[in-house]
């Protein structure tokens, strides 16, 4: 099944959904204003020779949305009216949440999806770059290993984490998290720009 036009119109735009916010909202502005796009991303997007649809599948208890999806309104502001976006609850839009699971099982977020005019998919991502999830993981791992105290082996998933667990690595992957601030926003935009590149003027 794929998404149609009727469907995707159905989606929030981007200011609708920052404005529905209930968790996160301060930090989500607050990373929205400190995002830099540099001038040939800027040019990029203002340059697409048609515009496209953006998805966005989010909920704004998830660390990833709140640090990704403000950099995507950070392009907004430079995009002209080349971008349409739409962004939809995983929790709320499960027909759409299924055909864009982590390998084919996981609803993992955020998820970003191109389309064209037609809805023909130009591509998509899911969660964050890989290059990002390398160093997090990497990092993870690296953090149980100093820390025995916590009993956690270096490659439990984290839902499978102890509350305490859970608590000091969220604490140590926040602080990560600002420090690589411009390099991950860097990498997301060019995820974003490599699953539109199919429509450059």
């Amino acid at each position: 099944m794929a998404v149609t036009q009727e469907r995707f119109n159905q989606g929030m735009t981007y200011q609708q959904y920052v404005e529905q916010m209930t968790q996160n909202k301060e930090r989500f502005l607050e990373n929205y204003e400190k995002a830099v796009i540099a001038p040939e991303d800027a040019a990029h997007f203002a340059g697409l020779s048609e515009p496209i649809n953006m998805l966005v599948i989010a909920e704004d208890w998830c660390g990833d949305v709140i640090a990704g999806l403000p950099v995507l309104g950070k392009i907004l502001d430079h995009s002209g009216n080349n971008l349409n976006v739409r962004v939809f609850l995983r929790d709320q839009n499960e027909d759409i949440m299924n055909l864009y699971l982590k390998e084919g099982k996981y609803k993992s977020i955020p998820v970003f999806v191109a389309y064209d005019q037609h809805m023909n998919e130009l591509g998509h991502f899911i969660e964050r770059p890989s290059v990002q999830t390398d160093e997090s993981t990497a990092f993870r791992s690296e953090f149980f290993s100093s820390h025995p105290e916590l009993n956690t082996a270096p490659g439990t998933e984290f839902s499978d984490l102890t509350p305490d667990a859970r608590q000091a690595v969220f604490a140590a992957m926040t602080t990560l998290r600002t420090h690589r601030a411009v390099a991950w926003n860097q990498m997301l935009v060019d995820e974003l720009k490599r699953i539109s590149s199919p429509v450059l003027a």
